[in-house]
């Protein structure tokens, strides 16, 4: 993990942001967050976020400080 681009990203703020993995696999390679996922407990930082693929529609969960793996992760649609 890189400590300077996890400080960069807010999960509050990554709704609707775009990004690239670095090795795709079934065509999928541009993504987009479509959820971010509120915790149950009110007090707890957000952890989970909902990405989907722009090609196939799949959708799935993830920890939002994976994005922040530049080796499996780019911000942006590249």
């Amino acid at each position: 993990m890189h400590p300077q681009a996890d400080s960069q990203l807010n999960a509050k703020k990554l709704l609707l942001s775009k990004w690239t993995a670095t090795s795709p696999s079934n065509k999928e390679k541009h993504f987009l967050v479509t959820k971010v996922i509120s915790p149950e407990a009110p007090a707890t930082e957000i952890d989970l976020i909902e990405l989907e693929a722009v090609h196939s529609g799949r959708r799935f969960s993830l920890r939002w400080r994976e994005l922040t793996d530049r080796c499996r992760w780019l911000q942006g649609w590249q």
